[in-house]
């Protein structure tokens, strides 16, 4: 084949192609060189962008856990108050063994976080399948109910468990809500129950209902299919539910220092009580500790969602109580 130019007699049509190509290619390459050159020119502001970022958040992180530092390294305060370091030692752990008051309120602590941890467990689960596997009209209203709770600040909580546990405890006699213990499980068990559903229910949301159909036409019992098969499928979000609530325990101050009689005073309630007279060593050193078991707990809690399948983003939602 070929074509006819004026004036320049018959050519190839390979050739015309080829000079054609190399006119759109020549005309391709002055529209791209301004891009190339507004991204160089804008090359160096990203990266002044990223390194000023980058920096800003090493400061915010520096200025977050630096509190927790200091801390730490005045636990080992051996002066009589914890602004002045007098001389390194351990008294400020060992007054956890010396002092009963300090001990106690330890105990009422580990006691209540371990009591409440269970009871939300145990209800959250349950209405998390039943969120999951039985869904209808009334999760809504349920739905919106645990939210309620969730949101719900604490300190509204707090003025409202006051009277109502005094009524019944007091004005209808009924004993049990008398108890400090008992008042403490209740006040911390609020808040977790609705993580715990949460939890649950997004993790059996995730999963195929095809494993109980078929343990219900293998004509098992729905007792035994929800041993053997469901409750093994939101064993991780369980467990995940339980730790999180027990440290969500821990360190619960204002519905504490609301529900809690006398002789059954939490640890932050203690500490709170202490600013009177001044912190003591021994205040950073229980905290301390304290710090180190909600920390194992969640590390506990990452290692148990990560073997479960779930990815970082899910795992860092799930620490938040979300």
């Amino acid at each position: 084949m070929t074509s006819m130019e004026p004036g320049l007699g018959t050519l190839p049509a390979a050739a015309v192609d080829l000079e054609e190509g190399r006119d759109l290619a020549h005309a391709g390459g002055d529209r791209a060189a301004p891009d190339r050159s507004l991204a160089r020119r804008t090359a160096p502001r990203r990266a002044l962008t990223d390194r000023l970022l980058t920096v800003w958040s090493v400061l915010v992180y520096v200025f977050l856990f630096t509190p927790i530092f200091v801390i730490v390294i005045y636990s080992f305060n051996n002066g009589r108050l914890l602004v002045a370091f007098d001389s390194f030692g351990f008294d400020g752990y060992l007054a956890l063994f010396r002092k009963p008051a300090i001990a106690d309120a330890v105990m009422v602590s580990l006691r209540t976080g371990a009591i409440a941890a269970v009871l939300a467990s145990l209800l959250g689960t349950l209405a998390g399948i039943a969120l999951a596997r039985k869904p209808g009209k009334w999760t809504y209203w349920f739905i919106g109910m645990l939210l309620l709770v969730a949101v719900t600040p604490e300190i509204v909580d707090a003025v409202s468990l006051l009277p109502w546990l005094v009524f019944l405890g007091q004005d209808l006699g009924m004993w049990l809500f008398n108890d400090g213990t008992f008042r403490l499980v209740i006040g911390h068990s609020l808040f977790s129950v609705a993580v715990v559903t949460y939890i649950v229910r997004a993790r059996l949301v995730g999963l195929p209902a095809n494993l109980e159909e078929a343990s219900a036409d293998l004509y098992a019992p729905p007792m035994r299919t929800f041993r053997r098969v469901t409750l093994p499928l939101a064993m991780p979000a369980v467990l995940a539910g339980l730790l999180l609530s027990f440290t969500f325990s821990l360190d619960n101050t204002v519905v504490s220092a609301f529900v809690q009689v006398s002789g059954s005073t939490p640890w932050p309630v203690y500490v709170l009580s202490s600013l009177r007279s001044g912190l003591r060593p021994e205040i950073a050193g229980v905290s301390t500790i304290m710090l180190l078991v909600t920390l194992l707990a969640l590390s506990v809690v990452a290692i148990v969602l990560k073997r479960a399948g779930d990815s970082a983003a899910d795992i860092a939602r799930t620490m938040a109580g979300g």
